[in-house]
């Protein structure tokens, strides 16, 4: 059985065990032994969390220095990443700050769902935060002591250094250096091995974390839940069908729509598979033949992107964690939601291609702001649908680049009529995707 069914049916026995048997049967503990399943579950996210993010960024920052002669398209194709990121956090605090999914009848859903406790020492250091303490919390992303900042976890301060590291290595001529870059890319396909490992327990630690939810709090969990999907959709359409197509048109006045049904190819394998990088040949094969880009430009442009773009994550993550706090009545202050935004902008550059791997960067951003771990059971009930949402907006964002990226270079057959015959290439990408 796929992973996916495999999640879905433990959601299925979460929702029905946490309803019929509480939180004891039989004399059993049942809530202890969810809490213990699922604090597993949640203690090997947390494991992958230091090595998969340092590894991924510096191998992602390394790369863009490593194809020789192209040093014009590796800074358009970041700062086009970059921004399009910065668009899809954008939507997510702007929808999340109007529909406000945590707050239920006025009220947080702490008060009607039984959460993890936050601590008053929790709720003391968010509310209220002045813009000068938020400097202070950027000043923790130089941090004295680098092997003490992964021991502690202290994420700011390992982001800002293996970006460092990363462009020390396009800059360095020693003939170890290629070493060095084969090392923590090593270390990177170690890590989502380790990943996928770590997500074949997830039918497991989904069951005990959503079961325990469901034994305290009852179904009525799920209202508030479908108020945040409905949320989270909203902003992924307002993202992919407004602000992508804007931008995509004001650039390379090109039709969108024609785009779309070039890439749709990629975004059905993208939307099935819910990894971006699994789907990358799909979509390199969709842009050189469908959409006229050059070979050159996409197997550039698109690599990349599966390492370091993922609008569609970044919007999720932002997202989930505003909904969390939502949820726990935490009133965040503008300087708080800025960082947030720059939280869920870096992580998602280091978060691996693969299914769920957002949950290790929302762990992180909860930890940053001190937010219970244990709360992400919730969005577990509804994180396999959006995982295949959000990663065909991560394709979707990847694709729109190489297009951009092509204009820019004066490529000027881009989606034109006169490209190759459409019905020869459909059965050839019907061909590639069952041979995948």
């Amino acid at each position: 059985m796929a992973l996916h069914w495999q999640i879905l049916t433990a959601l299925a026995a979460a929702f029905l065990f946490g309803a019929v048997f509480g939180t004891e049967a039989a004399g059993i503990p049942l809530l202890a032994i969810y809490d213990f399943v699922g604090g597993l579950f949640l203690d090997a996210l947390k494991m992958l969390i230091v090595p998969l993010i340092t590894a991924s960024i510096i191998t992602g920052v390394a790369s863009i220095g490593s194809a020789g002669g192209v040093g014009m398209m590796a800074g358009r194709t970041v700062i086009y990443y970059l921004f399009s990121t910065t668009l899809a956090v954008t939507t997510a605090l702007m929808v999340m700050n109007l529909f406000q999914p945590g707050i239920s009848g006025g009220q947080p859903l702490s008060e009607t769902v039984a959460l993890p406790p936050i601590g008053d020492e929790v709720s003391g250091r968010l509310e209220g935060k002045e813009l000068s303490e938020f400097f202070n919390i950027l000043r923790d992303m130089v941090p004295s002591n680098i092997v003490q900042a992964g021991a502690e976890a202290q994420m700011l301060g390992l982001i800002f250094f293996s970006v460092l590291f990363g462009i020390a290595l396009t800059r360095a001529t020693s003939p170890g250096m290629q070493t060095v870059k084969d090392f923590w890319a090593g270390v990177q396909d170690v890590m989502i091995q380790i990943t996928h490992w770590v997500m074949k327990t997830a039918p497991i630690g989904v069951f005990a974390l959503v079961a325990g939810v469901i034994a305290e709090s009852g179904l009525s969990v799920i209202l508030p839940l479908i108020d945040f999907f409905l949320a989270v959709v909203m902003g992924l359409a307002i993202h992919a069908l407004v602000v992508l197509p804007l931008v995509l048109w004001l650039v390379t006045r090109r039709s969108p729509i024609r785009f779309m049904r070039a890439i749709w190819p990629a975004l059905l394998v993208a939307f099935s598979t819910s990894s971006s990088a699994g789907t990358l040949p799909i979509t390199l094969q969709a842009l050189t033949q469908r959409a006229g880009v050059s070979r050159e430009t996409s197997s550039f442009v698109l690599p990349l992107g599966a390492t370091i773009n993922m609008d569609g994550t970044a919007l999720y993550e932002c997202a989930a964690v505003l909904f969390i706090a939502q949820a726990y009545g935490v009133d965040l202050s503008l300087s708080m939601q800025v960082l947030i935004v720059v939280l869920a902008l870096v992580t998602s550059i280091g978060v691996a291609a693969v299914p769920s791997a957002s949950l290790v960067a929302i762990a992180l951003i909860l930890g940053v702001l001190g937010l219970p771990l244990e709360a992400m059971g919730l969005l577990l009930v509804v994180d396999r649908l959006l995982d295949m949402l959000r990663t065909s907006v991560n394709v979707y964002s990847d694709a729109t680049g190489a297009v951009i990226v092509a204009r820019l270079r004066g490529e000027d057959r881009i989606l034109m009529d006169t490209r190759p015959d459409e019905g020869a290439e459909s059965g050839e990408l019907a061909g590639t995707v069952e041979r995948g």
